[in-house]
């Protein structure tokens, strides 16, 4: 038998396989079409790599796969082409079990997965896939956070992976976000429409200006509280830039605006509010505050010299222009190694 005739015969079996599962599906769609779907769409990937591609007949995988997309497309419709094929092959490979795969099912669309199955790093695709999960982020949404690297810019991103491991495991267990999957570096302000010169009442004026776009930057849980929050602390008066609230995180977060580089003294200052905060405005089931200093630059040898992150205070870069994404990917990386390689270091020591 020659090789067309093979593949001719492979291909049969194979449609006809395919065709029961897609007949079957269509039994239950209309009551959960997407849930359907998107198992369907697993179950012909997971049909495919099991007794084509990972079997003895490898060697007519593509050709098979090419040949199969061609029937279904006549029999069933455009949803059956080559490359949504290939997708559903990927969809197999990524995700394993299919007792996940129907669990996600109900909340995550097959346009979610398409988009998922693409990014190569695990634990990046966990992150998305959790936030996307639990945050509700439509498919529009998930691409933002991809196109403006959520993952990179979050402070999770440069600790320890099994740290990682942990805190996305309790977020898709227990429902339980970290402040380390919420609060990021830089944060991408592009949206405010400052120009090059301007003052800390510029910038303050343009995020209340907009807010929505500013909580959106922000993160999962953030509700507005005040601004220019008044302290009195003996005869004197202080004043909070911008104070937040995060219901997921249970805390209040005070946020400074700063438009020079990062100064030890904006430690001392900070620390002085949360703990005026931690006194006199958290309730009894709230964690304690939490500081946001944003800052045009910053000197990492100083801030981890000032241990910051055991003050609850975060130090974090804002960027009212997007750079190149080329650029900002390599400072972001060149962050993360930087942030990973000092953690390994101080373990060492």
């Amino acid at each position: 038998m020659d090789s067309q005739a093979v593949v001719e015969l492979l291909s049969s079996k194979l449609i006809s396989d395919i065709s029961q599962l897609i007949d079957e599906a269509k039994t239950g769609l209309a009551a959960t079409v997407n849930s359907s779907l998107t198992l369907l769409y697993w179950r012909i990937g997971q049909r495919i790599q099991a007794e084509v591609l990972n079997g003895e007949r490898a060697e007519y995988g593509e050709q098979i796969v090419i040949t199969v997309a061609k029937r279904l497309e006549i029999e069933q419709g455009r949803g059956f082409s080559t490359k949504n094929l290939r997708h559903m092959l990927r969809f197999a490979e990524m995700f394993k079990d299919e007792a996940i795969v129907y669990a996600l099912s109900r909340q995550l669309s097959w346009t979610h997965f398409r988009t998922l199955i693409y990014i190569e790093d695990p634990l990046k695709r966990e992150f998305y896939l959790e936030m996307c999960r639990s945050e509700g982020w439509s498919t529009r949404i998930l691409q933002g956070r991809l196109d403006s690297m959520l993952f990179e810019r979050t402070a999770l991103s440069r600790k320890p992976d099994e740290l990682l491991i942990t805190e996305l495991a309790a977020l898709r267990d227990k429902g339980a976000l970290s402040h380390n999957l919420v609060l990021k570096d830089p944060y991408l302000l592009d949206f405010l429409g400052l120009r090059d010169r301007y003052l800390e009442k510029d910038l303050e004026d343009a995020i209340l200006r907009e807010l929505e776009n500013f909580l959106l930057e922000l993160g999962a849980g953030f509700s507005f509280v005040a601004r220019q929050k008044r302290l009195q602390i003996d005869n004197n008066d202080f004043y909070i830039d911008l104070l937040f609230y995060n219901r997921r995180l249970k805390r209040l977060v005070a946020i400074e605006l700063k438009l020079g580089e990062f100064k030890a003294a904006d430690k001392g200052q900070m620390e002085l509010y949360l703990r005026w905060l931690a006194k006199h405005e958290r309730e009894q089931d709230e964690l304690p505050p939490l500081g946001i200093i944003l800052c045009t630059g910053k000197n990492h040898e100083q801030i981890e010299l000032l241990e910051l992150d055991q003050s609850g205070i975060h130090v974090a870069e804002y960027l009212t222009g997007l750079p190149y994404r080329q650029l900002l990917e390599q400072k972001l990386h060149e962050a993360v190694s930087l942030s990973k390689a000092r953690l390994e270091n101080r373990n060492d020591n």
